[in-house]
């Protein structure tokens, strides 16, 4: 029975209960006063209407107080209100972005929403009356539906992800809640399920899990990926007893094309050389870009060191075939560094470092080529560190020092200018060759900061020479490639040449040809901004490397400097004879001075000097000594041969 015929029936019984309580007490009480009397009928059909009235009386009490006295208004506010809730939630249920599903007690399926249909592709009649066993995509157990409902049973609701099938046949992840519903007398009447397509958020999932562990541009694996990769490898390598390499790939020279042709051709190139190293390998070796132009490659049966030499051999020549990228046909060449297992190294992590020490190995011998890991490799690597940190203590503790070596014009033999360089008094090992800390220097990049105190001590120097009364036209310092690429260098000279108070034409500023040609427009900027300043400039080490004879025209220089490997086979080797006459030649014609460094024997000054050098200096003129040891007399005589 409903509980608005129960309401009906009991105002109903109520009205009754009055009616006859009218009735009794009227007929009795007319009954007495009018008694067989004619007047009779006329007072009941009075009755009559006084009890219409009353009755209608009634009935608005009933709606306003008496109902509301008993219960009845105030359920029927309820009900207008549960019925304004329930068009409220209709709405909310149709407009909702996550799929309703509504069955009964015996799990047929009564209703759906609008986004039902939508992820689903279902429309309301295809499933109304049917089971959402229907949309089973077979990617759960038996076992995973016992525990659901087992876990509906008890508790009422079950949260969880669950793989559900499309109208489609496609197969997609839900994120869905089940949650049993009982009637007043607290029976199972439904059951609703409400749930969201998660495929959105499982395809980021897997892309950002890729992304974590794959190179952006190249989709190799990444660093991260590697090593846990080498790791997986080693171990299956140590049960199985067989051995593996690692080759570390770096490109030579790449930070060339990047400044040429910008990054937009040096990313296309690194693809490039990604997709032509995949073709390269097959199963059992795994590629990687580790970063840069760094690529890595482990091969997991690799137990012969000749086998590894064999690949690293593959891989220099396969990329030395020409790579068409934006219009420009690139050559590129490659370093290899090769670390085994398990000669070399027991872990991934070790394996890595002996790689890139073998790496740097191989860069240092000349490039284009690979080197294997040895153990002096690695004791030479850890000396490395250790000077690295104590040059660091070197410039805070002030243990650096500025030799000079003299420089002689070869026609008067006289001293005319000194070269600043430095030395380092080990406060333990004494004096260290410069051999020895300026390569780590330069490759930590400490050797900018080296030069800039080089520079300002030089200059204070060169001010005390020239209130003493020392007559000297220039004192040459070095500029390193480090300190020669930051564009700061301009206000660093300026700053230097501002505090010390020297003429900037007593400063010569020397910069190896390799520095200049790296970056040729660069170089350029730098050394005309520097002329400005009334600096000299200076090309040391000319003749070893690539220099471009329309851009070496182009440069605002003074001076090219003859490198010491040409003047040592002086005068006998023809090679090196030639060479130096032609340099000689070249620099008369660009109304550049030379200047020969290097000079050991009589015979070389004496070959230098009549072939119209301009300026020398070398062991046979002076050693590079402390400011106050140089020798301002000497002036050895050169013979002509």
């Amino acid at each position: 029975m409903s509980a608005s015929f129960r309401d009906a029936l009991r105002a109903s019984l109520l009205y009754l209960v009055i009616s006859v309580v009218w009735l009794g007490i009227t007929g009795y009480l007319l009954n007495k006063f009018f008694d067989q009397s004619a007047d009779l009928p006329r007072w009941q059909l009075i009755n009559g209407y006084l009890w219409v009235l009353f009755s209608a009386y009634l009935i608005f009490l009933a709606r306003a107080r008496l109902f509301s006295f008993i219960g009845i208004g105030a359920k029927l506010r309820r009900r207008s209100e549960d019925r304004v809730r329930l068009r409220q939630a209709a709405a909310v249920f149709d407009c909702t972005r996550e799929g309703v599903l509504v069955t009964d007690r015996r799990g047929l399926i009564v209703h759906v929403n609008r986004a039902f249909m939508e992820i689903t592709g279902y429309q309301r009649e295809e499933v109304l009356g049917r089971q959402p066993s229907m949309f089973k995509s077979g990617h759960h157990l038996p076992a995973f539906y016992q525990g659901m409902f087992s876990t509906l049973k008890g508790c009422g609701e079950w949260s969880g992800e669950i793989w559900n099938r499309r109208k489609s046949g496609e197969i997609y992840p839900q994120w869905q809640t089940i949650r049993v519903i009982h009637d007043d007398r607290g029976q199972l009447s439904h059951y609703v399920a409400v749930f969201s397509d998660i495929s959105a958020i499982k395809d980021s999932e897997h892309e950002l899990a890729h992304l974590a562990h794959h190179d952006p541009l190249t989709d190799l694996p990444n660093r991260l990926l590697f090593t846990d990769r080498a790791e997986q490898a080693l171990a299956s390598a140590q049960i199985h007893k067989r051995g593996c390499a690692l080759l570390m790939i770096d490109l030579d020279h790449f930070k060339m094309i990047n400044d040429s042709l910008g990054h937009n051709v040096g990313d296309k190139l690194l693809k490039a050389v990604a997709s032509r190293l995949r073709d390269m390998f097959g199963p059992g070796i795994t590629l990687a870009r580790l970063g840069g132009d760094e690529f890595a490659v482990l091969a997991e049966s690799c137990p012969q060191l000749v086998q590894a030499a064999a690949l690293a051999q593959r891989i220099l020549d396969g990329l030395k075939e020409p790579f068409q990228i934006a219009g420009h046909q690139l050559f590129i060449n490659a370093s290899v560094g090769i670390s085994l297992f398990p000669s070399d190294a027991l872990s991934a992590e070790q394996l890595l470092r002996n790689a890139d020490s073998a790496l740097f190995k191989a860069k240092s011998a000349g490039r284009d080529g690979y080197a294997l890991y040895t153990e002096e490799l690695t004791a030479h690597a850890q000396q490395r560190v250790e000077i690295a940190f104590e040059l660091r203590r070197a410039l805070e503790q002030q243990e650096l020092r500025v030799y000079y070596q003299p420089v002689h014009d070869l026609k008067s033999s006289r001293l005319i200018g000194v070269e600043a360089l430095v030395r380092w008094e080990h406060p333990q090992r004494g004096l260290v060759s410069p051999a020895e800390f300026i390569p780590i220097a330069e490759r930590t990049g400490l050797i900018a900061e080296i030069d800039a105190w080089v520079m300002q001590q030089a200059c204070q120097q060169m001010c005390q020479w020239q209130q003493a009364g020392v007559v000297l036209s220039f004192v040459a310092v070095n500029v390193s490639t480090r300190l020669f690429a930051r564009r700061e260098l301009y206000e660093r000279v300026a700053q230097v040449l501002h505090d010390t108070g020297l003429d900037p034409a007593y400063l010569e500023l020397e910069v190896t040809e390799s520095a200049v040609m790296e970056d040729p427009e660069v170089a350029l900027e730098q050394m005309h901004r520097l002329r400005e300043l009334g600096v000299r400039l200076a090309i040391d080490d000319f003749g070893t490397g690539y220099s471009s004879l329309l851009r070496l025209k182009r440069l605002p220089v003074q001076k090219l400097k003859i490198d010491q490997g040409f003047v040592a086979g002086l005068p006998w080797d023809e090679d090196d004879a030639a060479i130096v006459r032609v340099i000689i030649a070249l620099a008369q014609s660009m109304g550049m001075q030379v200047h020969a460094e290097g000079i050991e024997q009589a015979e070389q000054a004496g070959f230098l000097f009549e072939h119209d050098c301009d300026l020398g200096q070398g062991y046979w003129f002076g050693r590079p000594v402390p400011a106050e040891q140089l020798d301002w007399t000497r002036a050895p005589v050169i013979l002509r041969h």
